[in-house]
């Protein structure tokens, strides 16, 4: 068995690399194609995302584009933020800062290719959308054989797998906080019954109960976090400055305080970065499919204002809390570094706030990925009792994650998610011609002075994009209109 986990975390840990070697060549190409779309309509995104939902011909309310972000950025925001910041910083010191900011920017162009692709080959789902990776792959590319194995992929490593992590993170926090053993207790089983209970319930609910409770979790939590880290940054003022200036000459090799290599400084920053915020991976373009936007490309742009999110700030956060403490490099740690850093600067409260917001962090994070898997179910069978077995697999893995670490599964499920990503970013790849095409007609109405409505026959050569028949089209039409005269 100790062979067998030696051999994972060496497979996990060369395609880690060369997913970093793939991903960042794919969004600087998706850069220069889009025109640095990333940065240049940076505005445009914070307009959209204010933008209220639409409605279908019944007249049914539909997920507005801020609960799909919230949906996505659910699954984003988690432990990974707090963990995952704090062991690049303790592996590749400071400057691995810089290098998770870089590959921000760089994959808001990935972002926005994947989620416009999600929202043109989105489909009907009652009065809502679904659609992802699988269903672009399926009926952009033609290639369905793909579209279910990443559809599978996608089940089981993020609704399952994944899901186990951010529970068992859930239990080690709050064991931390409340001085109680964690794996295989009471103390676990009580916090594991609990977490399963309360998914199960929102689980049921679907899509809109998803949305709308990660639509109240992720700001809520995210603005405390935020404002926590502003107390820190005010009260080591005097310090800023200096650590600023380490994180860019560090990342820049021109001095090595953590006694790192600037390759590991920056392939820490990068990794980081990219598992953080997602971008290219295949994930986010399922949550961007259930947006009722009136244009692919909106969505798109929503998407790397996610990846903004996520990375400059909450991540940025946790970075400037660990640094401000004047952490010690070489070995690595996680959240305890954080929450000794937090201690040190608040006082002891501070690690039972990080407590606090790690629950939140993860059961949002729980909540966004069942919702990746379920998109992916409804892809591969319409059957309800296959959604109800899967909600019921996802519920018990769910509270088995809380009672035990599973870190060969975890690592197996970084595999997959690798092998994902590359079938992502080969399938965004040969769309980005049709990518292009979203975008220039987008800004085209814009320039026009209208607000962009996406119509079906705009691109008549193009198929599986029912979504967008003629019925829909009215619906929006008249609902763009309505709101330009509120």
């Amino acid at each position: 068995m100790d062979a067998f986990l030696d051999f994972i975390i060496s497979v996990d840990g060369f395609l880690g690399y060369v997913l970093v070697a793939v991903l960042i060549p794919v969004g600087l190409y998706l850069t220069i194609r889009t025109g640095i779309v990333q940065l240049r309509l940076l505005p445009e995104m914070f307009r959209l995302i204010r933008e209220p939902a639409g409605h279908d011909a019944d007249g049914t309310k539909q997920i507005s584009p801020f609960r799909a972000f919230c949906i996505s950025a659910a699954s984003r925001v988690g432990t990974a933020n707090i963990t995952g910041v704090a062991l690049a910083i303790s592996i590749g010191g400071p400057g691995a800062i810089f290098w998770m900011w870089v590959t921000a920017v760089v994959g808001g162009a990935t972002a926005f290719a994947e989620s416009a692709l999600g929202q043109l080959y989105k489909v009907k789902d009652g009065a809502s959308f679904r659609g992802g990776p699988a269903y672009y792959i399926t009926n952009g590319l033609n290639a369905p054989v793909i579209g279910a194995l990443f559809a599978v992929i996608v089940a089981v490593v993020y609704g399952i797998v994944f899901n186990t992590v951010q529970s068992n993170s859930i239990t080690d926090a709050l064991a931390a906080s409340f001085d109680a053993e964690a794996s295989g207790s009471g103390f676990a089983i009580i916090v594991g019954l609990i977490i399963a209970v309360a998914a199960g319930i929102v689980f049921v609910g679907g899509v809109h109960r998803i949305s709308a409770i990660a639509s109240v979790i992720v700001p809520v939590m995210a603005v405390l976090y935020l404002i926590l880290g502003i107390i820190v940054v005010i009260l080591n003022l005097d310090a800023v400055p200096g650590m600023l200036a380490t994180i860019v000459s560090e990342a820049l090799g021109f001095q090595s305080i953590a006694g790192a290599a600037l390759g590991t400084i920056m392939m820490e920053g990068i990794r980081r970065g990219l598992f953080s915020n997602e971008a290219g991976i295949g994930s986010v373009p399922n949550a961007a499919a259930a947006a009722s936007a009136s244009h692919p490309a909106k969505q798109g742009l929503v998407q790397s204002l996610g990846v903004y999110f996520d990375t400059l700030l909450v991540c940025s956060v946790t970075g400037f809390v660990v640094l401000l403490s004047n952490p010690e490099y070489g070995t690595p740690q996680g959240s305890q570094l954080t929450q000794t850093a937090l201690a040190d600067q608040v006082g002891q409260w501070g690690v039972h706030f990080l407590s606090v917001a790690i629950f939140f962090f993860a059961f949002s994070s729980i909540l966004g990925n069942y919702y990746y898997g379920q998109t992916n179910i409804e892809y591969l069978t319409n059957s309800k009792a296959a959604l109800n077995g899967y909600r019921l697999v996802v519920v018990v893995a769910v509270f088995l994650g809380s009672v035990v670490a599973l870190d060969a599964v975890w690592t197996a499920a970084n595999i997959a998610m690798a092998i994902m990503a590359f079938i992502n970013l080969i399938a965004v790849l040969l769309l980005s011609s049709t990518v292009l095409r979203i975008l220039r007609d987008y800004l085209q109405q814009r320039k026009e002075g209208v607000e962009p409505v996406f119509h079906k026959d705009r691109m008549s050569d193009l198929d599986g994009l029912d979504a967008w028949d003629g019925t829909d089209e009215v619906t929006q039409t008249e609902f763009w209109e309505q709101r330009s005269q509120r």
